[in-house]
């Protein structure tokens, strides 16, 4: 006999249409399936090799993506629903991880990683034509990283660009060339006049490989006959442009008023913050994805939970934590890196760590605590000093989230409510933008 919950869930996700999330990382893809009132249905994860130096196959996202689809279907087919019922699917990816393609998004050179830099020749040649304080300028820039991968492909087999979202999108869809405007921006899209620039020429960008740009939401093609027969899915299932893991994790917290803020405690400290008006300073690494008509600004620094981990274990940092008052501050003046250079709300590559250890780990460890906090304050400031909004309220992801004395310092330093994001992972941040964007084309 059938639990009468488990045939009324059953019931629902036949009749109900659901919405499909994959968020696709470094060390694995997760999912996410959503029912058509924002509610969580059903997960799954497949690991990941993480990638050895700065090339990858991006046949190892494909492959990942497959299975973990396929642990998707097994995990809805126990619940009584499928892949079927499936009405609509949005992709993220890594911000700056990008491979080229020939015409049927088949790679031709292996990919390369968002962190890789080194490209010294090719930022030279972008120096000699991007305007001062442009985005792109640097070693480790995403257009520097397209031109390396240009020379990678003497015999000019590629077709398209593909970020790493873009790549999986356009196997679904059978549509190579597409990108979102989020995963573009760091590559040096012009947000305001809606094209790429046309000095990316002059410094050698092949600009028949560049992507059309979707906007975030937008509908981006309909599931190929052959992918739908893969996964299950019904012939309909529609694409949604996607966006970056990190505006994806901000839809996952359900943030929505301009003013609130999501600040991201993992191995470094990462703020965005919803604003109507949009912030750019690329020298100190501030800048903004624009979401409908609205903006997205913030930035990265180099602090956060590695410069913890360089001292303390994460295990020896939760039982610190209790003996931590936070209305007692310490008054001790740090900054806390895991090395030498910082780049948010201050960029200086040559910056290097301040910090003297007293003899209570405990007093070390809140003093560090304190100066993070700081640091996120100022990060909020310097947006808000370039006319976006001060926080009214900031949702935490990130294992700092769970750290209680740490969550009543920073609301102390911040002057606002701080508090633990009730959903932080990416997969369901794309699993709600597919919804979004089926409703705002059926509205």
């Amino acid at each position: 006999m059938h639990d009468p919950d488990f045939l009324a869930l059953s019931a629902r996700l036949d009749r109900d249409p659901l919405y499909l999330g994959l968020d696709i990382g470094t060390s694995g893809v997760r999912s996410a399936v959503v029912d058509s009132d924002g509610g969580l249905v059903s997960t799954a994860r497949e690991p990941m090799h993480p990638p050895k130096g700065d090339g990858v196959s991006a046949e190892t996202w494909w492959e990942t993506v497959c299975a973990c689809l396929d642990t998707q279907a097994k995990a809805l087919a126990d619940q009584g629903g499928s892949m079927a019922s499936v009405h609509a699917a949005a992709i993220d990816g890594t911000s700056g991880t990008m491979v080229l393609v020939d015409g049927d998004a088949r790679p031709v050179t292996r990919a390369l990683m968002y962190g890789s830099s080194g490209f010294d020749a090719e930022a030279t040649r972008i120096a000699a034509c991007a305007p001062q304080g442009s985005i792109v300028r640097g070693s480790g820039s995403v257009l520097a990283r397209m031109l390396r991968l240009q020379s990678h492909d003497p015999d000019r087999r590629a077709r398209h660009l593909c970020h790493q979202a873009d790549s999986i999108l356009a196997r679904l869809t059978g549509r190579p060339g597409l990108s979102d405007e989020n995963n573009v921006l760091k590559l040096g899209y012009d947000l305001e006049s809606e094209a790429w620039p046309d000095w990316f020429a002059a410094c050698g960008a092949r600009m028949e490989l560049l992507p059309n740009v979707l906007c975030v939401g937008a509908i981006a093609g309909t599931v190929t006959e052959a992918m739908a027969d893969r996964f299950g899915f019904a012939r309909d299932l529609r694409l949604v442009a996607g966006t970056t893991d990190s505006v994806a994790a901000f839809l996952a917290s359900g943030a929505t008023k301009i003013g609130e803020a999501v600040t991201s405690l993992g191995t470094t400290l990462a703020i965005k913050l919803l604003s109507d008006v949009r912030v750019d300073d690329a020298a100190r690494g501030i800048y903004s994805h624009r979401l409908g008509d609205r903006w997205l600004a913030g930035g990265a620094s180099n602090t956060g939970g590695g410069a913890l981990l360089h001292h303390f274990s994460a295990e020896t940092i939760a039982a610190l934590s209790e003996r931590i008052d936070p209305d007692r501050p310490t008054g001790l003046d740090y900054y806390p890196l895991a090395r030498v250079g910082e780049r948010f709300p201050v960029n200086d590559p040559s910056l290097a760590p301040r910090l003297e250890p007293p003899d209570d780990d405990a007093v070390f460890l809140q003093g560090m605590l304190e100066a993070i906090a700081r640091i996120e304050g100022e990060g909020y400031a310097a947006l808000a000093a370039l006319g976006a909004p001060a926080p009214v309220r900031v949702l935490t992801a990130g294992g700092g989230a769970q750290n209680e004395a740490w969550t009543a310092i920073r609301r102390r330093t911040l002057g606002c409510p701080v508090e633990k994001a009730p959903e932080a992972e990416a997969s369901v941040g794309m699993a709600l933008l597919a919804r979004r964007g089926v409703e705002q084309v059926e509205a």
